[in-house]
């Protein structure tokens, strides 16, 4: 759910208060800085723990995933500021890489090559749209009232019964579809083979577990010894992770719930989102909604399909 509002706007696209992709473009960014963009419900919050668990060497001993790897783009209530969130920004240690999560493509969130500015590493994650939409709508449902009470949100803003009214309503009218899927496609598409960018597919992700944990640790010059690869790998684990679900929720970093539990680790699953809502007639609107958008039919056959990327 990116958007490309002002620094004086409150909402992105989709209007969602809470999502303020603006913040980005004042970051002072450091050497060494890990950015995962990932557009919404598609391996962001995994993605987020894989680099954690990597720069860690396998760690356990954390509370609040948000809190270790800050969401960019993300207000923690009404008051919080741009500035707030670039103050926080800048106590984290600089002794080692900070990672930072965000759904916006460039130019929202700057992309940097270390040629007249800092050298920041991106790794970019995709996933079948039709899968990501389908999550999409029951991890907005899971948001608590207590959330939407703070943000003076109602909750139907942003929630539906079922899947096809909220791909009308919601998907469709904002046009979230178009910007934050498939246009964040186009967006880094041009950048995919570029050195200090990793590009991968959830689906690969899925079908490929420790393979990805060496090749995000390859990307980002990590080497560790047995004893601590095995610990990546177990905490990196859908099975841990569903475990400790709550660590994966925003439970420290906001002064009200945010999410229900089990709002981040749902199912983990790929192939099923015929099952979760996602119909032929929704599925072949979104591919047309694609193709419109994106001009590139190899790009696109690669979102749907993960594998070599062409």
């Amino acid at each position: 759910m990116s958007g490309t509002d002002d620094m004086s706007g409150t909402r992105d696209e989709a209007g969602i208060p809470w999502i303020l992709p603006a913040i980005q473009q004042d970051i002072a960014w450091r050497d060494g800085d890990i950015v995962i963009s990932v557009p919404a419900k598609s391996g962001t919050t995994w993605t987020m723990n894989i680099v954690h668990q990597l720069l860690n060497a396998g760690c356990h001993a954390f509370e609040d995933i948000y809190a270790e790897v800050p969401w960019i783009e993300f207000l923690r209530h009404p008051g919080d500021t741009p500035a707030d969130v670039h103050a926080r920004l800048c106590t984290m240690p600089a002794d080692r890489p900070r990672a930072f999560k965000t759904h916006s493509p460039p130019p929202v969130v700057p992309y940097l090559d270390g040629r007249d500015s800092a050298q920041v590493r991106y790794i970019v994650v995709l996933r079948n749209p039709e899968e990501a939409l389908v999550s999409v709508m029951p991890f907005l449902a899971q948001h608590t009232d207590a959330w939407f009470d703070l943000w003076g949100l109602p909750r139907n803003m942003l929630c539906r019964s079922d899947f096809a009214t909220f791909y009308a309503d919601i998907i469709a009218k904002s046009g979230m579809h178009a910007q934050g899927f498939f246009g964040f496609l186009n967006a880094w598409w041009p950048l995919r083979a570029a050195p200090n960018v990793l590009f991968l597919h959830f689906g690969d992700m899925k079908r490929d577990h420790a393979g990805t944990i060496h090749k995000v640790a390859d990307f980002l010059g990590i080497s560790l010894d047995d004893a601590a690869w095995s610990r990546v790998l177990e905490y990196t684990s859908f099975a841990w992770m569903k475990a400790h679900q709550s660590r994966f929720e925003l439970p420290t970093v906001c002064p009200s719930p945010v999410l229900g539990p089990g709002a981040m680790i749902r199912k983990g699953e790929t192939g099923h989102a015929r099952e979760d809502g996602m119909t032929a007639s929704i599925a072949a609107d979104l591919r047309r909604v694609g193709e419109a958008t994106c001009p590139d039919p190899a790009a696109l056959e690669w979102y749907y399909t993960g594998g070599p990327l062409p």
